[in-house]
């Protein structure tokens, strides 16, 4: 190789870095931009979350104007307590994510990182055990729409399509949080201290967040119609 070639490497060597693992080796303003690329790149990454749910959103928005009644009635048989419960973990799960967050910008909170990032993943594998006691439930109420559909109305087979599509989605969104969340467990375990040389907490605790948000729009739509008086 040339002595051009060389001397082009270690050029890139000193000036490329990883944004993840090598964040620390930037310094002042150069640390600033990774981690703000890095934010950014998350919220871009939201925004267009933001559209598919979005439009998953408007779906229903039309067919519930068109069949009220029938939509009030399949929520009125959708497990409310078990909702409620699912809606209580999420939030407690958001707020240990918010607080994990927080702390991992301080290297003498690392147990309080730790912790909450834990109670953040378990609260999320609680939610994913209560969703499926819930849909087991549903399915010996055969409200799955299909042959056998318990409920006579034609439109709560609708209903019941968008609860079993929407619910799922949602799911394997939370399913990659807490597989996001472990990982970052696992990494400050094998190398301590990771957590406060990358901004992967702020990102995967900002998606996190979005799950949250998310699922706090589908309760109301699925499980209070119909029930307020």
């Amino acid at each position: 190789m040339s002595a051009g070639g060389d001397l082009l490497d270690e050029t890139a060597a000193r000036h490329l870095r990883e944004p993840w693992d090598q964040l620390r080796l930037a310094e002042g303003r150069a640390f600033a931009l990774q981690r703000a690329g890095a934010t950014f790149g998350i919220w871009i990454f939201i925004a267009s979350e933001v559209l598919f749910f979005g439009a998953l959103f408007l779906l229903y928005t039309a067919m519930r104007l068109e069949h009220a009644a029938d939509f009030a009635a399949a929520a009125r048989e959708t497990n409310i307590v078990y909702g409620t419960l699912n809606t209580a973990l999420l939030l407690t799960s958001g707020l240990c994510a918010a607080i994990a967050s927080q702390a991992s910008e301080r290297e003498g909170l690392r147990r309080l990182t730790l912790w909450c990032l834990a109670l953040t993943a378990g609260l999320g594998l609680a939610f994913m055990v209560v969703k499926g006691l819930e849909y087991r439930e549903d399915i010996e109420r055969h409200l799955v729409p299909g042959a056998g559909f318990a409920l006579k109305e034609r439109a709560t087979q609708l209903f019941f399509g968008f609860y079993w599509l929407s619910t799922a989605i949602h799911a394997i969104h939370l399913s990659i949080g807490i597989g996001l969340v472990l990982r970052l467990i696992w990494k400050e375990w094998r190398a301590p201290g990771f957590l406060f040389e990358s901004p992967q907490v702020e990102v995967a605790m900002l998606y996190w967040g979005f799950v949250d948000m998310i699922w706090i729009v589908l309760y109301p739509m699925l499980y209070l119609d119909g029930r307020g008086g």
